[in-house]
Parts: C-alpha cells; sequence; structure tokens
C-alpha cells in the first residue's frame, strides 16, 4: 500500500474547508467573508498545485 502523503492531504482539507466557509459565509449573507475564504481557496489551492509541479519537476 502507498504511503499518505500527509502535507498535501491536509493541504487538501485545508482548501476544501475554505469552500466550505464560502457556503457558510453565502448562508450568513456576508459578502466579505465570501471574497476572503475565496480567495484563500484558490491561493492554497494554487500553492499545492505549484509544490506538486516542483516535486514532480525536481529528479529523484
Amino acid at each position: 500500500m502507498k504511503k499518505v502523503n500527509i502535507p498535501a492531504l491536509l493541504l487538501a482539507i485545508l482548501v476544501v474547508s475554505m469552500f466550505i466557509g464560502v457556503g457558510l459565509a453565502i448562508a450568513y449573507r456576508n459578502i466579505w467573508l465570501v471574497l476572503l475564504f475565496i480567495v484563500l481557496g484558490f491561493g492554497i489551492m494554487g500553492t499545492a498545485i505549484a509544490n506538486k509541479k516542483k516535486k514532480s519537476d525536481s529528479p529523484a
């Protein structure tokens, strides 16, 4: 069985929680929290994708 990549798993959970936060902010009708969670969600997702790309490009 493959080993679980804990940092990537934590980043994925964090991104999902940001988008859950968007849903909650919509429910509370707070546009500033919606914008904050969207920006944080995409920022964290971009960081995770950049880390994955950097890791796959480096020779092992």
